[in-house]
């Protein structure tokens, strides 16, 4: 039985190993998976609520431990880990609310009464990355549940202990067993047998966006409904009119964060070519003074990156032909440390359009709105952005010609599970979170009940 061997990132000791789920024990887990969706089904709304609210509620008796697993895991700074098991607890909270609210229509129509039900869907795949492990599970099972479904999570093989341990809790709470199921190995077997697997409803998939566009193939080819959220280049735009101080001393967070492990990272830092000297001079310092160190550190800002392969890529980046602006510093030692990068590029070279992943940002200069607009639409990419000027109606222009999912004015914080989240072009397929998201999880049936009034 094959099996992953667990590195702590911050100081390359081994922490564990995780033996794969195989293809049989995936057969006999969407068995499991269907008998307890039926009962969860079966329950009254209030009771579902209830048992997603005790869920939440031991999470939150977890918070530490889960972030302690996510520091020695991923390597996350345990104030950012702390956030996402809060979150994970949040989340299931906000979507305890949904069960007594999947209101249905009723429809005007001749000859009888037209009304729709929304109907959960069965069983949900849901596949996760390395680089929130928690976070971004929560936005899949919590609103799969919510809608009366039952859920497996496959998580990545190089992070899978909080969700590991998230699959216990939820037994802890009195989920019934089968209905969460947490299932670690291969993508090859796991997350193509969610794909195939003629009893798995729907997949909702987070990773790269070549994985995702097989996963969207596999899924099509059964008529299998399926949400992915991909890859990012998105764009952080700084007009000349901007409260330029406080855009330079937030940006470093806007792409640093999770050592710059993120598809909604801003990694395009877009500047107004009339202020692009000033901003550097302000951008340089803050960039400094960002603190890479030890994840279990409360000063750390940001930790290590999650492997030695992955750090080899992001290094890959950096070639004699890129032109290094300033650098922050890393620790020296163990651990696959990255000290924070700004570079300044042309509009056409390699890193300024591919997904680093890592935490290096691409300086490109614009000239005015239109040019700003059409090189933050240079991209395959559509999924998050942010824009900074003092002017509503320029924010409110850019904002409608940037083609991106979310995009904030004035802040680098954009993504809540309490609205709606997805991407465009090559960036996703599909949106999710917000009050709406339990509706993504369910098909919707209408019936008409003649009443004889009409012939």
């Amino acid at each position: 039985m094959s099996s992953t061997t667990l590195i702590d990132p911050a100081t390359e000791q081994v922490i564990g190993e995780v033996r794969h789920t195989s293809l049989e024990e995936v057969e006999e887990a969407v068995e499991r998976a269907r008998a307890a969706q039926r009962g969860w089904a079966a329950l009254a709304p209030a009771d579902r609520a209830a048992a997603l609210r005790r869920f939440a509620a031991v999470v939150d008796d977890h918070v530490e431990e889960l972030a302690l697993l996510e520091v020695r895991n991923s390597g996350h700074p345990i104030s950012s880990a702390r956030w996402e098991a809060g979150h994970v607890r949040d989340v299931l909270n906000y979507y305890a609310g949904a069960p007594e609210r999947l209101i249905g229509q009723q429809i005007p129509v001749a000859g009888g009464l037209d009304v729709t039900f929304h109907e959960p869907i069965g069983v949900i795949g849901v596949i996760v990355p390395w680089n929130f492990p928690m976070t971004i599970a929560s936005w899949g099972f919590a609103p799969a549940l919510a809608a009366g479904n039952a859920v497996l999570l496959k998580p990545a093989d190089w992070t899978p202990l909080t969700a590991i341990r998230l699959g216990e809790l939820a037994l802890e709470s009195g989920l019934p067993e089968g209905l969460f199921q947490v299932l670690p190995g291969r993508g090859s077997v796991v997350g193509e047998r969610f794909v195939t697997h003629p009893h798995v409803g729907k997949v909702v998939f987070t990773g790269s966006t070549e994985v995702g566009a097989r996963v969207a193939a596999g899924c099509a080819e059964r008529l299998k409904p399926s949400t992915l959220e991909l890859g990012g280049k998105s764009a952080n735009i700084v007009f000349a009119d901007a409260d330029l101080e406080r855009a330079a001393a937030t940006a470093p967070g806007s792409v640093f964060d999770n050592a710059g492990q993120d598809c909604c990272a801003r990694s395009r830092l877009l500047v107004e070519r009339s202020v692009l000297d000033r901003f550097l001079e302000l951008l340089e310092p803050a960039v400094k003074a960002f603190r890479v160190g030890a994840p279990g550190d409360e000063a750390t800002e940001m930790g290590p990156l999650v492997s030695a392969a992955h750090r080899d890529h992001v290094a890959s980046f950096l070639d004699d032909s890129v032109d290094v602006a300033f650098r922050g510093s890393a620790p020296e030692g163990p651990g696959w440390w990255f000290a924070p990068t700004v570079v300044l590029a042309d509009r056409a070279a390699r890193i300024a359009s591919d997904e680093v992943f890592g935490p290096v940002v691409t300086v490109l200069p614009f000239d005015d709105e239109a040019d700003a607009i059409a090189l933050a639409n240079d991209s395959i990419y559509g999924l998050s952005g942010s824009i900074w000027t003092n002017d509503l109606a320029r924010g409110i222009r850019v904002a409608r010609g940037v083609e991106s999912g979310t995009i904030s004015v004035n802040s680098h914080s954009s993504v809540r599970y309490t609205t709606p989240f997805g991407g465009f072009k090559a960036s996703g397929l599909g949106r999710e979170l917000g009050p709406d998201a339990p509706l993504a999880f369910t098909e919707t049936k209408n019936v008409f009940f003649y009443t004889g009034s009409t012939a």
